[in-house]
């Protein structure tokens, strides 16, 4: 009963929304937020300067060329969550933020999709610059595998004015990973204004429980010729646990022992934003950031003696009743940029430096390695596993001016630059204990998290030169066009050239057709290309490995590492796209605005993880010994290959109506909704040598082809907002729609010898988050709920379950801990 009012009621709630907005309940172009307006009578700030997508200084968010959505401050405070990606995917409906757990710190630096693409293939920038990626690469069963995302969450939420958010291909704007679009960060600016806030809340489970605070303020430097904006935030997080009891006979009895949830964080963030005005035509700016992230995170629980099937008789001398190993990771990131800009004779110019770095370093605790206690007679219960950085350095020009003409009626916007790009990955390996496996066939590493050994240790780098040219006009008064080209030479792969050419024709002043076509690149992260891992791995009945059901040490190896290239592993080439979008814009009234684009992204060369590949196998043992490769210490490996070719299809509409209600007050409403189709269209043959060696393995295991690259993420995607504002209250009521996902088995043949059951579709949910708003003078205090009716995601089927212990698919796009109640004060100037 309880699930059916949890589906009939948001559904119900919608419908009265709707049903009393009557005809007119609707939209806003490109802007996801109701808030972005004043009053009704302004509707949305649509004249407002765009800065995304186009280097025209003239360019509103109201005659985009392509879909952009701009999102306030106000609006993501609105949300009611202290992270910048979770707050993000309440407001834009093609953006996908799961909670992963259990997955090796993924929930650490957790990865953001845009229209169910990879999280490493959208671009993100922070007042136009390129923000470095995290160091850490997804490699385990999680939405995003294989990719080395940007970590969202270094921005502090207090330092942002607006973002603005691309969703078309941008390849021949900015270079790598924009195919399927940017997110643009653009800073709070100026020395007036700021605010203090501080927020705290729980989970209605009783566990979770977070507290943050943040600042931030604006000093004038000499005067009126410069500025210093200083944003602060702190905070921390309780671990989440939604785990349940092993159900196997003689199990029960010893409670939970997992936990499946969120981890312990301890965050803090410092950024600085600062201009000044050397000259009236030369201004000086710089912006940089220091965080500081230390989050622990479950690994599988290991049983002692005294369960029916003891995990290793060697336990019982250091835990005997068992125990959870414990990943910590102690993340910091740095980041600075700085440049001159300014204006000579109408051109506009901008020399930049550019330097960012992610550094996680891991520790184990609370586990043991069996190996090293087997040969020495004692082990450590806390290791050093290593270190993991990605760093990226850059210089960047831009020069555009508005150049007129004798032979067209409006200037031209021409743009051109360059961009020198340098980055590295490097793998330091941890202390003897986190990776010692000996020779005597006990299992070595550290239990939970194995570190990275002498020979994982890496220190790569590469560089990177790039040309662009765009051009921009207005053809006539009702017709615009723009048009772009970038060259780019890495030094590992060689080089790449893309295009694009976008168009916008205004019938009227009230509708506008727009489309845009490109093509776009993604050069494969350095973490793809030399990372390696071994880690702890739950394999269920089916897998692509060939083994039983059960917990087992996996090898993520480097594709020119010898057991790689042995295996058929080959040099990782960039991903290819080709982008296509139409759509239509639409402004009735100055209260109403909608927006429709359809869009198709084609894809080669997808970057992604193999299948597993056993190392079990007497003829694959014999392959390799023979080749000098013994005593692994894993059971199956897996590399990155460019396996496949895909295809994604969509369409994003974004609906706002603003109604002014007189003294009963302002209503604004946005609804919007994006449907996304992803599917693999090709998948490249398997290599010679494992079709010699009859190795249970394919490329991509059914699991990629339909899971993880197509329908492992909700294909639709409803949010519909309403903002209430009256005197001092306000309320603020959001209804999400995520639809249908499907977690997919490796082998189906195997699967259904099995256990006679296939895959798992997960039903749609609805969740509601309300907020209610009182302002006093500068202050503002906020009592809120997320997932208000306490929705949770359909359990996993018994097969998915680890025999109960993991009852929630990681796959969920709003996780699996329940409501959420916090409260806010927030002292404004």
């Amino acid at each position: 009963m309880r699930k059916r009012l949890q589906t009939i009621l948001p559904a119900s709630l919608a419908v009265a929304v709707l049903f009393a907005l009557g005809s007119t309940v609707a939209s806003a172009q490109d802007s996801t937020s109701p808030a972005t307006a004043p009053s009704p009578g302004k509707a949305q700030n649509l004249s407002a300067v765009i800065v995304t997508g186009t280097r025209s200084n003239s360019r509103t968010e109201s005659s985009s060329l392509t879909p952009i959505d701009v999102v306030s401050a106000k609006v993501l405070q609105q949300t009611g969550t202290t992270d910048l990606p979770t707050a993000l995917a309440r407001i834009i409906p093609s953006l996908n933020f799961p909670r992963p757990a259990a997955a090796d710190t993924a929930d650490t630096q957790r990865p953001a999709q845009l229209r169910g693409l990879s999280p490493d293939q959208v671009l993100v920038l922070v007042d136009g610059k390129r923000w470095h990626q995290g160091a850490i690469l997804l490699n385990n069963g999680v939405i995003g595998r294989g990719s080395q995302p940007v970590d969202l969450n270094t921005i502090p939420l207090s330092a942002i004015d607006h973002i603005e958010v691309l969703r078309d291909g941008a390849s021949a704007q900015y270079g790598s990973d924009a195919i399927a679009g940017v997110i643009n960060i653009i800073l709070k600016k100026g020395a007036k204004g700021g605010d203090v806030e501080v927020s705290g809340g729980q989970y209605s489970a009783g566990d979770g429980r977070q507290w943050q605070g943040s600042a931030n303020f604006g000093i004038p430097l000499s005067g009126d010729k410069g500025w210093l904006r200083i944003a602060l935030q702190t905070g921390n997080e309780d671990h989440t646990n939604r785990a349940g009891p092993d159900n196997r006979p003689g199990f029960p009895q010893l409670g939970v022992n997992f936990r499946q949830g969120d981890p312990d964080v301890r965050d803090n963030n410092l950024m600085l934003n600062a201009q000044y005005d050397l000259t009236p035509d030369v201004q000086f700016y710089a912006f940089g950031h220091y965080g500081r992230r230390q989050s622990t995170s479950p690994a599988f629980f290991r049983y002692g003696i005294n369960s029916p099937k003891p995990n290793n008789p060697l336990i019982g001398q250091v835990y005997p009743d068992g125990f959870l190993p414990l990943e910590h990771a102690d993340s910091t990131d740095q980041s600075l940029v700085t440049g001159l800009r300014g204006t000579v004779d109408g051109w506009r110019w901008d020399l930049s430096g550019n330097f960012g770095r992610n550094r996680v370093s891991y520790e184990t605790v609370h586990s043991l390695n069996y190996a090293y206690l087997n040969d020495f007679g004692s082990t450590p219960s806390v290791f050093n596993d290593g270190v993991l950085s990605a760093k990226q350095e850059s210089v960047d020009l831009d020069i555009a001016k508005e150049v007129s003409t004798g032979w067209l009626p409006n200037p031209v916007t021409v743009a051109f630059g360059a961009q020198y790009l340098r980055q590295t990955y490097v793998i330091d390996a941890g202390s003897l204990p986190s990776w010692y496996v000996g020779t005597s066939g006990v299992s070595g590493g550290a239990q939970g998290f194995a570190g990275w050994q002498p020979d994982n240790a890496v220190d790569a780098s590469r560089h990177d030169v790039a040309e662009y040219l765009d051009l921009e006009t207005n053809l006539t008064d009702k017709f615009a066009v723009a048009a772009a080209v970038r060259h780019e030479h890495y030094s590992d792969f060689g080089n790449t050239t893309s295009g694009s050419l976008s168009g916008r024709f205004d019938f009227t002043d009230t509708f506008a057709i727009r489309g845009s076509a490109s093509t776009g690149f993604r050069a494969p992260a350095l973490g793809q290309e030399y990372f390696s891992q071994t880690s702890s791995l739950f394999f269920a009945n089916g897998n692509s490995a060939g083994l039983p059901a059960g917990i087992y040490n996996s090898g993520l190896v480097p594709v020119g590492s010898p057991i790689a290239q042995l295996l058929g592993s080959e040099p990782l080439k960039p991903e290819k796209s080709r982008n296509y979008t139409l759509g239509t814009v639409w402004n009735p009234t100055s209260a109403l605005t909608l927006s429709l684009d359809v869009y198709q992204i084609k894809i080669q060369n997808r970057v992604a993880l193999s299948g597993a590949i056993s190392t079990t196998a007497p003829n694959v043992v014999s392959y390799l010994a023979a080749n000098g490769i013994t005593n692994l210490n894993f059971r199956s490996i897996d590399y990155f290959t460019n396996a496949a070719s895909t295809r994604t299809r969509g369409v994003d509409l974004v609906a706002t109506y603003l109604a002014d209600l007189g003294n009963a007050g302002t209503l604004a409403t946005t609804l919007s909704a994006n449907y996304n189709q992803n599917s693999v269209t090709s998948v490249k043959p398997n290599p010679a040598v494992l079709n010699s060696l009859g190795v249970n393995f394919v490329r991509l295991n059914r699991q990629d082809i339909k899971g993880y690259l197509a329908n492992s993420s909700p294909r639709s995607k409803l949010i519909l907002s309403e903002q209430y504002n009256v005197g001092n209250w306000g309320v603020t009521g959001t209804l999400t729609r995520y639809g249908s996902y499907t977690s997919y088995v490796s082998s189906l043949a195997t699967y259904n010898a099995a256990t006679g059951v296939v895959d798992q579709t997960f039903t749609p949910k609805w969740i509601l988050d309300l907020a209610l708003n009182y302002h006093l003078d500068n202050w503002m205090f906020t009592l809120g709920a997320d997932d208000a009716l306490d929705t949770y995601p359909d359990r996993n089927i018994p097969n998915n379950t680890n025999n109960g212990t993991l009852p929630y698919s990681t796959f969920s796009p709003f996780g699996y801990n329940g409501a959420y109640v916090y409260g806010k004060v927030r002292y404004s100037w």
